[in-house]
């Protein structure tokens, strides 16, 4: 019976140990949804709504780290265009890019670092694009969806500090994976 117990002990001591060293927490994340654009999106828990005026359609942000942030921006699309027809995901990444560059000021250096399609079941196609930008105050890590609808770019954008990535990734990476315009 103690060789049993001290067995249990051992594998639930392996098992916590190696669930802490692989960094990768459960994930905890709540919805939001917008029924006027027809989007909606999953958020980290613990983060809040801001308004910006002139800015992205919402924002959130972490309530401590409030420079850990995830928007929307919708955007309209020159002769109802497709988002195919912009191009491929990685030169709307890169045009993407330089909006970010030319709007932020060109103190930040961006540099898209994947561009992917992904199709969805229902036949509608998102780009996937992630972006190191580097800035006076350091650097930062962004991931991005793009879809166009109704003749509108919707983006939807997830940025946290560099030294931040590690600990958010799996986070930021299923709010991205949410993001869906209906």
């Amino acid at each position: 019976m103690l060789k049993r117990l001290v067995a249990l002990i051992i594998v639930f001591v392996t098992m916590f140990g190696l669930e802490a060293c692989s960094g990768s927490a459960p994930v905890s994340l709540l919805n939001y949804v917008n029924s006027y654009q027809g989007y909606q999106f999953n958020y980290p828990t613990g983060w809040v709504e801001v308004k910006v005026a002139e800015g992205p359609d919402v924002v959130f942000h972490d309530i401590i780290n409030t420079t850990e942030n995830v928007s929307v921006v919708v955007s309209p699309v020159a002769d109802g265009k497709t988002l195919e027809e912009l191009g491929g995901p990685s030169e709307v990444g890169y045009k993407l890019s330089q909006n970010i560059t030319t709007v932020a000021g060109r103190d930040r250096n961006v540099e898209l670092l994947s561009a992917q399609n992904v199709d969805t079941p229902e036949g509608k196609t998102y780009y996937i694009l992630e972006y190191l930008t580097t800035t006076p105050n350091g650097q930062r890590h962004n991931l991005a969806s793009a879809i166009v609808r109704r003749g509108q770019l919707f983006t939807f954008n997830a940025s946290v500090p560099e030294a931040r990535w590690k600990r958010l990734k799996n986070s930021l990476t299923q709010a991205v994976a949410s993001f869906s315009v209906y």
